[in-house]
């Protein structure tokens, strides 16, 4: 006796709906985050202004430029480190929010499968988020000694752009950096290892993958004070390599090329500034 059988395909065309509903929203996130990063909302000049005028890294022209840190323009720093965070790092978190998908419309909670891929996400852009409040922290210190042209938003010491290169350099070649790594180029082990059911557990979930996400990639993000905060050419070459370190396959020759690099123009950079 035959039995009977569901509709062909029904479940692959729910996996796949839900899933467009998952890539959809972070091929959104990701679309407006740029459009904000490159028209500078609420900033004195927009990314493409700064960019056109950028100066190389330790030769900023306006020495000594500082701008006033009212509590409005505190904020405006933080959104624009976070929208950054979310162009540049969202994409790389798409197959982690996909699979994530795919899983929960098999399992008990198959009617939320979508919306408990949002809760994970948010959870991811919550850990950048943290990041954004230390980074923007950092810049308003760096801006009241002068290493930074608070106008342009570039480190004005060429020994110092050196010394953040370099210690980017290195960290390239750190046990954290690799292990953190590992995790973020391994979705499906993540998730098979952190699964929590409910939203508070996909947002724990996506909390948690963002931090390793971070101790990957924080000496990457903060080369954007070198290059320029706001320098459209460095915030997409940042954000290709990113996306190059946790996609490519057999990618360890890769970072450490990029820390050998790192390292020798950051040695340049400090050789040439006491000579």
């Amino acid at each position: 006796m035959t039995q009977p059988r569901s509709e062909p395909g029904s479940v692959e065309r729910l996996v796949r709906h839900e899933q467009r509903i998952v890539l959809g929203a972070v091929v959104f996130a990701v679309m407006i985050a740029a459009v904000y990063t490159v028209t500078g909302t609420g900033m004195n000049m927009s990314a493409i202004e700064m960019t056109r005028i950028a100066a190389p890294f330790g030769t900023s022209n306006e020495i000594g430029m500082k701008v006033a840190w009212t509590v409005q323009y505190a904020v405006l720093i933080f959104l624009m480190w976070w929208v950054m965070m979310i162009a540049m790092m969202t994409p790389s978190a798409a197959p982690m929010l996909l699979l994530f998908a795919a899983l929960k419309r098999r399992g008990p909670q198959s009617g939320q499968a979508a919306l408990l891929s949002l809760w994970l996400l948010a959870g991811y852009l919550l850990a950048w988020a943290w990041f954004s409040m230390l980074v923007a922290g950092l810049q308003w210190g760096l801006e009241q000694v002068n290493l930074i042209d608070g106008r342009m938003m570039i480190l004005r010491s060429r020994g110092f752009a050196g010394l953040v290169l370099l210690a980017a350099g290195l960290y390239q070649f750190t046990a954290l950096k690799n292990a953190c790594l590992s995790h973020c180029r391994s979705p499906a082990k993540f998730l098979a290892e952190h699964i929590r059911p409910g939203r508070s557990g996909a947002l724990r979930m996506g909390a948690h993958h963002g931090l390793y996400c971070l101790g990957c990639c924080w000496a990457l993000m903060v080369l954007l004070f070198v290059g320029g905060i706001m320098n459209l050419w460095w915030i997409t070459g940042i954000a290709f390599y990113v996306l190059a370190e946790k996609m490519l396959p057999g990618v360890w020759w890769l970072i450490r090329i990029m820390g050998l690099l790192l390292i020798g123009v950051g040695g340049y950079l400090i050789i040439t500034s006491v000579i």
